[in-house]
């Protein structure tokens, strides 16, 4: 079964206007099938072949012979070498656009490759897990359970028989083994694992690194180099908070989130909804899924880097989104109806930001149907995303 993905419109701008597309990501997020679908007349080939990665890497010239353009190559970070006859190819018919798409998901080497060779002549896209706004045909009635068990893969969706929490143990043992023993000097991966477990434990807080270095007994400088390492392989998201010069007062922490819900499940030791249900981290996870749904629909329609949060000594608001000047914060709740005592946050900040600035304000949490409350908003989660100009045909903001 085929998803539906929303950032499939932006992809074929890019190609119809750039001669390299690069699409990284964590595993599993369906980068290539999406590469496949959208550009069926592109040839294809995968450097996860040892054969084809050695030709690559050791003879370019004779690999593109072999697979001319227009090209789709798999896994390119196995053959480094690439990049840089690619850059000599390209720069021979800089009006041809579309050439060679270009996935992997170790952005390590890939992102070196591009940023020392491609620079200035490839688009870079990020293809994260599924959004609600691509999961809605295939669940007409919101379940936030059911879609915070499975988190954004699209094979656990594609395939309702696959055991969430078999699907996360091999997620886990394939990460820890393929991408990180070959990267990085992870000297234990017991360490790492535990190190990735206490980091979902901290899953919608506010980051400290020497806490959490300490936990793992690890020093505060390898604690940094791992968590880098999985915000960079697209495990998790550090969220700025929102401040400026005239704001001294707030916090200038990010706040932690693991991207996929199901994984942070699994890390936490909770695998099943009663176990969900039953976590005094349920709030955590809740606020998890609605923050990293709205940072998918930010990567589809590529409004990349206007959404924060707001920490000062006395108040606290989830999400901050700036733009153009104007801002509109929202508050994430479990509740299905909240009180007005919810949003004496979102006054509250709202007054310490000038006046008229504040564009809107929304209480997001598991409602049916939306309804104000005084002056404020309440909102079902599947619906922030839209409340916030969020989308592909929305791309000019709210």
């Amino acid at each position: 079964m085929w998803i539906e993905r929303s950032i499939s419109p932006r992809l074929k701008r890019l190609a119809a206007s750039r001669p390299v597309v690069v699409l990284t990501g964590a595993r599993q997020t369906g980068k290539t099938a999406l590469l496949r679908r959208l550009f069926p007349d592109h040839h294809y080939v995968t450097l996860d072949l040892p054969s084809e990665a050695s030709q690559a890497d050791q003879d370019p010239i004779a690999f593109l012979k072999r697979h001319p353009a227009p090209l789709i190559v798999d896994e390119v970070q196995y053959a480094p070498s690439l990049f840089r006859h690619l850059k000599l190819v390209v720069d021979e018919d800089r009006s041809s656009h579309g050439r060679y798409l270009l996935s992997g998901s170790q952005p390590f080497a890939l992102m070196q490759g591009v940023s020392e060779s491609l620079a200035g002549r490839a688009s870079i896209v990020e293809l994260g897990g599924l959004s609600s706004a691509e999961l809605r045909p295939l669940y007409p009635e919101f379940n936030p359970l059911d879609l915070i068990q499975r988190g954004g893969f699209p094979e656990l969706h594609a395939n309702r028989a696959i055991d969430p929490a078999d699907y996360m143990a091999s997620y886990v043992a394939t990460y820890l083994e393929r991408d990180l023993r070959s990267l990085l000097q992870v000297n234990s991966l017991r360490d790492f694992e535990r190190f990735l477990r206490a980091a979902a434990l901290r899953s919608a807080q506010l980051l400290n690194r020497a806490e959490l270095a300490r936990d793992v007994g690890i020093s505060n400088s390898t604690a940094g180099i791992w968590l880098s390492l999985l915000e960079r392989s697209g495990q998790v998201h550090l969220l700025e908070p929102w401040f400026s010069n005239g704001t001294r007062q707030l916090s200038k922490s990010p706040k932690l989130y693991l991207k996929d819900s199901g994984l942070l499940m699994f890390l936490m030791g909770l695998h099943s909804q009663t176990d969900l249900l039953n976590s005094p981290l349920l709030g955590n996870i809740w606020e998890s899924w609605v923050v990293n749904d709205l940072l998918r629909q930010q990567q589809a329609c590529g409004q990349n880097n206007t959404l924060f949060f707001w920490r000062d000594r006395s108040q606290e608001v989830d999400l901050v989104m700036h733009r153009g000047g104007r801002f509109w914060l929202a508050d994430v709740k479990w509740s299905e109806q909240p009180d007005a005592k919810a949003a004496r946050a979102l006054h509250k900040v709202r007054a310490l930001l000038p006046e008229g600035s504040v564009a809107d304000c929304a209480l997001v949490c598991r409602a049916s149907n939306p309804y104000p409350l005084q002056d404020v908003q309440v909102l079902p989660a599947q619906e922030a995303g839209a409340w916030l100009g969020l989308s592909p045909a929305a791309s000019a903001g709210p």
